[in-house]
């Protein structure tokens, strides 16, 4: 019964484009003559106006086929910002429209945010990107005790210390703080060092934690003191508080059963700052964009070194291996998707993604001066990715090549679909063997990596409790020694299974708990 772990749809890292972008081919070039740093730009004033012109249309027809309540869109090119719009409603069913400075949580937006806080630090000499982060956060360890000796910060930032997929997320959902999955980190089992890709929140989160220590600050002030302050991005935050309590915000909607969307969850990521905390405005983040694409520079002052800017814009791993021959390769740098389109130019993005209502995209031709990016208050279905790859399809080529919306929405609903349990746990087997006494159950388990689980029964009824609150799962009887509940928070995949194992006195002595037992620790022990 087991699951694969649910990606939290955290980033489109552009599949859609390796399946469908062509294979760039390269003539040789001679030994003695340097390439230049980019391709020749192949974009002019004209090209961008006239995608500047259907992005409007572009916007609302996806609005109307997602039916997603909210979207700002900010365009910075040659250092101007050509476009910045809102559309939309900030809450459904309430008033208030969206505008260029209504605050969207980023969701993994945050990734490249961070990256450019952490090279500023990087330029001021405060750490460097391939400093070990042991040295500054002493309780953090990995499995493996020379991984944990070596391992960098960009390592954590590059997502291949070998950490397994979304490795602490789960802890998340619980109610767990920064500090307590941080230090369970070193339970999870680990692929090999610096030859594998997986992505983390929380590899991203201890670097970020090992810089603000290295700064004798904390995240959220390094990140407001280095960045937001000296960039005028004055409505964006780290902080989950400032988020929350802005008049002018975009409230996070899910998409219901029957196609409407609703302001039904909040999502507090201050547990993973770093990697998924941030707030802005589409305002705010044209400055950032404006930053970005002159190299660490805004309004004639340097806010952020170019070296260790440009190194977050470089390959440091493959993150998505060319799905045919002819296909092409996706990287990640730090904080960064990189990818190099069919001109060979150099393209940057990255996408973020809460479950439980936000969907953003950024996404650069830095050889073209040209950036996007689009907030959205939506459960993430495709909107923000398939208007950021249309804007730049019409700016190229003067229409959309590929109908993107269905495309990238398919990704996602396939990501979703896959997480699920392969068990129907809402049909039990016709023959299906009867449950034990509920004492045979009830008790207290422990796990290293999750706590303990405590299960009660009521009325004859079992639920089990784990994590700080203590969040409580009523338990159904699916078959014999298996039961089942409902998972809940970002990282939901449905119905999943609780197997328990019987003792010789009929007695349960341990328990399994499918959702969390991808990566071998979903065991408790009585």
């Amino acid at each position: 019964m087991g699951v694969r772990s649910r990606t939290a749809l955290h980033r489109w890292n552009a599949l859609a484009v390796a399946a469908v972008a062509p294979l760039l081919l390269s003539g040789g070039v001679p030994a003695a003559t340097a390439p230049p740093p980019q391709p020749p730009a192949q974009l002019t004033r004209q090209d961008v106006d006239g995608a500047l012109g259907k992005l409007d249309g572009v916007v609302r027809d996806g609005m109307d086929e997602t039916g997603v309540p909210g979207v700002a869109v900010a365009v910075v090119y040659k250092d101007e910002v050509v476009y910045l719009e809102g559309f939309g409603e900030r809450e459904v069913g309430e008033p208030g429209a969206v505008g260029p400075d209504t605050v969207f949580e980023l969701a993994s937006l945050s990734k490249p945010l961070a990256s450019t806080v952490v090279a500023k630090a990087v330029g001021d000499k405060t750490i460097g990107w391939d400093d070990p982060v042991a040295g500054h956060l002493p309780r953090f360890a990995l499995k493996d005790p020379w991984v944990t000796r070596h391992v960098t910060v960009a390592d954590l930032f590059a997502h291949r210390s070998g950490l397994p997929d979304h490795a602490g997320d789960l802890l998340e959902d619980l109610g767990y703080d920064r500090t307590y999955i941080l230090e369970h980190l070193r339970y999870e089992p680990l692929t090999p060092f610096r030859a594998s890709y997986a992505y983390t929140n929380y590899g991203v989160t201890a670097a970020g934690e090992a810089v603000a220590d290295a700064a004798g600050t904390s995240w959220e002030k390094l990140s407001e003191d280095t960045l937001y302050g000296p960039a005028g991005m004055n409505h964006t935050s780290s902080r989950f508080t400032d988020y929350d309590k802005a008049g002018n915000k975009a409230v996070t909607h899910v998409r219901d059963a029957d196609g409407t969307w609703e302001a039904k969850y909040v999502r507090d990521a201050d547990a993973q700052s770093p990697a998924g905390g941030a707030s802005s405005t589409a305002r705010d983040m044209a400055r950032w964009l404006r930053l970005q694409l002159a190299d660490g520079e805004l309004d004639g002052k340097r806010i952020v070194p170019a070296a260790p800017l440009e190194r977050t814009h470089l390959p440091e791993i493959v993150s998505q291996p060319p799905p045919a021959p002819a296909g092409r390769t996706g990287f990640y740098g730090l904080g960064w998707n990189v990818s190099y389109d069919d001109l060979g130019r150099l393209r940057l993005n990255h996408s973020g993604a809460f479950a439980l209502g936000a969907n953003t995209n950024v996404t650069m031709l830095p050889g073209e001066d040209l950036g996007i990016v689009v907030l959205t208050n939506g459960a993430p279905v495709g909107l923000a990715d398939a208007v950021a790859q249309e804007f730049f399809d019409i700016a190229q080529h003067g229409k959309a090549t590929v109908d993107w919306l269905p495309l990238i929405a398919g990704v996602y609903a396939q990501q979703e679909d896959a997480e699920r349990s392969p068990t129907d746990y809402a049909k039990p087997p016709a023959d299906a063997a009867g449950a034990r006494d509920t004492d045979a159950y009830t008790g207290t388990y422990a796990n290293d990596y999750y706590g303990p689980l405590t299960v009660t029964a009521s009325d004859g009824v079992l639920s089990m409790r784990l994590g700080p609150k203590p969040t409580v799962f009523r338990l159904t009887h699916y078959d014999g020694d298996t039961f089942s509940f409902r998972t809940t928070g970002e990282n939901a995949t449905g119905l999943s299974g609780v197997t328990f194992k019987a003792g010789d006195d009929g007695k349960a002595t341990e328990v399994t708990v499918e959702a969390f037992d991808e990566n071998g620790l979903g065991t408790f022990t009585r």
